[in-house]
């Protein structure tokens, strides 16, 4: 079946480029810089399905390095990286947390166990609420606290977010997975108090609509966007092709007029640290395949 072995050929770039960029996560090394070799990696062999995320610390997701951005990795730091693959539209998402202090890989361990949990679980007609139960308790078996507002998700061609939610904590609904779906599980384990909050800064989108714009770089902007089928981009890949800040004028002016939507950067609540480990696999009668192993 196409559909499947492209799930497994974006699976298998995805989980070797992972494994490569865990080599370029060290004291000094700059954010941008990473996320941008990590994406030209991928272009080697597929497309990216949403950028680079490169979360700190507190930070939780939405991260994706702006155009002139100076963050550099620090020996206190604890990475996150999150990439996505697809081909043919058919995507892999995986991250992995990197601890360069040497002083909170309990927290790492904590994610990882939450997803080890969430595998062992998986299969046809199992429900999300015991997914999320079993989450929670591998994670809180740590000492830690799963975020609670943040989900695995559904993945369809060409949709990152679709159809079903799979929580870190036990939730009162019950739907059930079916053989054949597909998801992103991404347990967030954090010494905080389990919420994230949004901050006022965006540096991803996606295409929306198409909407009458003032600006002709407002143009540009969406009919790039819109190739991507409804994937997300960042902002600095128009960095070279308009002035940086015109660029945020027409981004932030297609926003207004709901033609891109804007993923703000997701802040821990009480500024605890956070890890997150992330598989995408799909789903079987008795278990799971586990595409970016």
């Amino acid at each position: 079946m196409a559909e499947l072995e492209n799930y497994r050929k974006a699976g298998k770039i995805a989980s070797k480029i992972r494994e490569w960029s865990k080599g370029l996560i060290k004291p000094g090394a700059k954010a941008f810089d990473v996320a941008e070799a990590i994406e030209a990696k991928i272009l080697e062999e597929a497309e990216i399905a949403f950028p680079v995320n490169v979360s700190l610390n507190d930070v939780a997701a939405h991260y994706s390095p702006d155009f002139n951005d100076k963050l550099e990795f620090k020996e206190t730091d604890l990475v996150t990286i999150d990439l996505g693959v697809h081909v043919d539209g058919y995507i892999a998402d995986t991250a992995y947390t990197l601890d360069l202090s040497g002083e909170n890989q309990a927290l790492v361990e904590a994610s990882e166990a939450g997803l080890q949990a969430a595998i062992e679980t998986v299969r046809a007609g199992v429900s999300i609420k015991e997914i999320g139960k079993n989450i929670e308790e591998a994670i809180k078996a740590k000492g830690f606290k799963p975020i609670e507002n943040l989900t695995g998700h559904e993945l369809q061609q060409f949709n990152l977010h679709a159809g079903l939610a799979i929580p870190n904590v036990e939730v009162p609904y019950d739907f059930k997975l079916e053989e054949g779906q597909a998801f992103a599980i991404e347990p967030f384990a954090t010494n905080g108090r389990g919420h994230v909050i949004e901050s006022k800064n965006a540096m991803i989108f996606s295409f929306i609509q198409n909407r009458p714009v003032r600006m002709r770089e407002g143009r540009t902007v969406l009919e790039e966007a819109e190739k991507r089928k409804g994937l997300p981009f960042a902002e600095r890949w128009f960095a070279k092709k308009m002035h940086p800040l015109k660029l945020k004028m027409v981004l932030r002016e297609l926003v207004d007029r709901d033609a891109l939507h804007a993923y703000p950067t997701l802040h821990e609540a009480d500024k605890g640290l956070v890890s997150q480990t992330e598989h995408t696999m799909i789903v079987e009668k008795d278990g799971c395949e586990v595409t970016t192993i």
